[in-house]
C-alpha cells in the first residue's frame, strides 16, 4: 500500500518527471523544465491540490484537481476536476490510482464539493473501467466542446 499524501511546493522535484511522463502518455513532447515550472506555480499559489503517492523513498503517482463551481446547482460548495492522473508503469496494477482516487473523493467530501468530474480518452481502457468502477458513469446529456488557442 502506497502512503498517499497532499503535495506541497518543496515537492516539484520529485512530481516533475511523474508529470512530464503523464503529458508524454497524452502524445505531448518532453519537457521537464516546463513540466516542473507548471506545477510550481500551480502549488505556489494554491491553484490546484496534488496528492502524491510514494512507495519508500520513491514517487509512484500522482493526482492533481482542480476547483471550480457550478452555476446551474447553485450549490454553495465547489467541484473538483480531477485533470491528471498518473502511477508510474512498475506501479500499474498494485491499487495505487484507485487510492489517488479515493483521496481525491474524500478532498471532495471534506471540501463540501458538489461532486468530481474528470475526462480521459476512449481509447484509455483500463482508466475507465476504474473509474465506472468507482462510480463514475459517461455524461450522457452534455456535449464538451473546446476552444483550442
Amino acid at each position: 500500500m502506497s502512503l498517499i499524501r497532499q503535495a506541497t511546493p518543496d515537492d516539484v522535484d520529485r512530481l516533475a518527471p511523474l508529470f512530464d511522463a503523464y503529458r508524454q502518455f497524452y502524445e505531448r513532447p518532453p519537457d521537464p523544465v516546463l513540466a516542473r515550472a507548471f506545477l510550481s506555480d500551480r502549488l505556489r499559489q494554491a491553484e490546484s491540490v496534488v496528492f502524491i503517492a510514494e512507495e519508500g523513498d520513491a514517487a509512484v503517482g500522482f493526482v492533481q484537481l482542480y476547483p471550480l463551481f457550478s452555476s446551474t446547482s447553485l450549490a454553495p460548495g465547489r467541484l473538483w476536476v480531477l485533470n491528471d492522473l498518473y502511477v508510474t508503469p512498475a506501479a500499474r496494477g498494485g491499487g495505487v490510482a484507485r487510492q489517488l482516487m479515493d483521496r481525491s473523493r474524500r478532498l471532495a467530501e471534506e471540501t463540501g464539493a458538489v461532486g468530481l468530474e474528470l475526462a480521459t480518452a476512449r481509447t484509455n481502457s483500463s482508466a475507465r473501467a476504474l473509474y465506472e468502477s468507482l462510480g463514475y458513469r459517461p455524461d450522457d446529456q452534455f456535449l464538451h466542446y473546446e476552444l483550442r488557442l
